[in-house]
């Protein structure tokens, strides 16, 4: 009997003993984790691809905000308190967050520029100034692949025991976004898209637009969200008109009352593109929308292709008649 409670009580203090070891050893795991902030939606996605589960990814401002004219707050500098590192655009569109940053006066936050190594288009737009850039280069395809591979190159460095899965975690994303333009590149197939003009309401969508060898020839806000003048209206109206372009794109969460004034003057046609920074933070977000804009554009170049076809019979046609016409006359 005595045997028999000794037995029981030293298998009792070893599964106590065994709970013990594993709850310090995960919790020491835990405490061993990066945690790693971004600043808007699309490196939510990014962040979370590469590092799975070997990283916590913490949002700078809660979801919900825009971009443009957010004002820093103070729970965004008790949310930077917590991170080891941050990945920011850099070039624009969270400047916010530069600025709470600076205002930390964190020496040890090392700050990871996503887009340090992508080729960057001008901006575009009667408010840019000298020297701009276009900061949306989460609406790229190429564009995203190469900031995934940063994002995952300098965290490695930061954290190399991890190093080997963030890189696996990395070229299995890219993959996954070769194969959308791949597929979309093999949906348009032959068709002559070169004679495509198009306009957008901002300068947001020109790297998914030139992967395409898509023009284009009008921005129409000012600046982002700056809703345009009569007069810039009017001037825009009249330069599609003029440049008979085909496909007006404007942003799916954004409205844009002058959006239909311009379809209503030129009958261009409106196609909506998701611009990636609203909405809730998700690993599948940036893959789920950029599908969604592939497909958007695939049919917009279709439309375009069509358009052109219908416009090139209508005048062969005509030429056909007024040269007959010459040769009665003679």
């Amino acid at each position: 009997m005595k045997n028999s409670i000794n037995t029981s009580l030293k298998s009792l203090i070893a599964a106590v003993a065994t709970t013990a070891v594993l709850l310090i050893s995960g919790s020491l795991q835990a405490a061993d984790k990066l945690t790693i902030g971004i600043t808007l939606q699309p490196y939510y996605s990014y962040v979370k691809a590469v590092v799975g589960d070997k990283a916590d990814v913490l949002p700078l401002v809660d979801e919900g905000f825009n971009p443009h004219n957010y004002q820093p707050q103070p729970n965004d500098l008790r949310r930077l308190k917590q991170m080891d590192v941050i990945v920011v655009n850099g070039i624009g569109h969270d400047d916010f967050a530069l600025k709470v940053i600076k205002a930390a006066n964190r020496d040890d936050l090392i700050v990871i520029q996503a887009n340090k190594d992508v080729p960057l288009l001008p901006a575009i737009g009667q408010s840019v100034g000298d020297g701009a850039v276009n900061p949306h280069t989460f609406v790229g395809l190429s564009t995203t692949i190469q900031k995934v591979y940063t994002i995952a190159t300098e965290l490695s460095k930061i954290d190399p025991d991890n190093a080997r899965t963030y890189r696996k975690n990395a070229r299995k994303y890219a993959a996954e976004f070769r194969k959308m333009k791949r597929q979309a590149m093999l949906t348009l197939g032959d068709l002559d898209t070169s004679g495509m003009l198009v306009a957008t309401t901002h300068n947001a969508y020109g790297y998914i637009l030139q992967e395409f060898g898509v023009d284009v020839a009008a921005v129409i806000e000012p600046a982002h969200g700056v809703e345009p003048s009569a007069s810039q209206l009017q001037e825009t109206i009249e330069k599609i008109r003029a440049s008979k372009i085909d496909v007006l794109f404007y942003e799916l969460n954004m409205p844009s009352r002058y959006v239909e004034t311009i379809e209503a003057a030129t009958g261009v046609q409106l196609y909506r593109f998701s611009h990636m920074t609203h909405g809730a933070y998700e690993e599948s977000k940036v893959a789920v929308e950029m599908k969604s804009n592939l497909a958007t554009l695939v049919e917009a170049m279709k439309f375009a292709a069509k358009r052109s076809l219908a416009d090139t019979a209508a005048i062969v046609p005509s030429t056909t008649h007024a040269s007959i016409n010459k040769q009665q006359g003679s």
